[in-house]
């Protein structure tokens, strides 16, 4: 599996995009900028068959509707985010002042930690919560990657000072779902570059003394 990353929108939040050799592939936080997305998968001759949300902050999922409708495919999220979607107080769109998002509910929710199978492709849904109550990684093992969301960065972690977060629980979940993995897995952020699970461990200080 291939993947590729896409910076989007004022916030530059990382979209991904992971496809297989038979040019299918899923879709990762499509933030925003839906027009630039589709041309790329255009470009690339790219099939999506499902859109994938590490959690519901607006800097997310602003272009979750241009994409599920364009390609009339599903939009998975964890359960504990069900309402965030189709509504700014919570998906925290109305703070940043860069116009409120309203965008359909999702289409499945994960209601706890499982393997799934989605089109061609199979992969584990973690749950790590602390950044917002439904933040969820998603671990591709035979690939290596994990896609973590705003849970753990390179050489920081996500921030708990919006609604919904909690510091102390984000930590727990950095170290008992994350920091286990080999140490080689990359690490596929929701903001900045990527690194590898060593990396973090050796380097990162917020996670000194684990």
């Amino acid at each position: 599996m291939n993947w590729e990353q896409l910076p989007l929108g004022p916030l530059q939040t990382n979209c991904y995009v992971l496809a297989n050799s038979k040019k299918n592939c899923i879709i990762v936080d499509p933030g925003e900028e839906g027009a630039r997305l589709i041309n790329h998968l255009q470009q690339r001759k790219l099939t999506p068959q499902a859109i994938l949300l590490t959690h519901a902050h607006f800097d997310h999922i602003g272009a979750v509707d241009y994409i599920r409708n364009t390609y009339n495919i599903p939009v998975y999220l964890h359960n504990k985010e069900k309402n965030w979607l189709i509504d700014p107080t919570l998906n925290g769109s109305h703070l940043f002042m860069m116009g409120e998002i309203k965008i359909k509910e999702a289409d499945h929710h994960f209601s706890s930690e499982c393997e799934m199978t989605v089109g061609d492709f199979i992969f584990e849904v973690f749950e790590t919560p602390g950044h917002s109550p439904g933040s969820v990684s998603f671990y591709f093992k035979d690939d290596g990657i994990v896609v973590s969301g705003d849970a753990l960065f390179q050489g920081s972690v996500g921030r708990t000072d919006l609604p919904g977060g909690d510091h102390g629980q984000l930590m727990k979940s950095i170290h008992d779902k994350l920091l286990v993995l080999p140490e080689e897995t990359q690490v596929l952020p929701g903001h900045g570059q990527p690194t590898t699970i060593g990396e973090e461990m050796d380097s990162n200080p917020f996670l000194n003394g684990f």
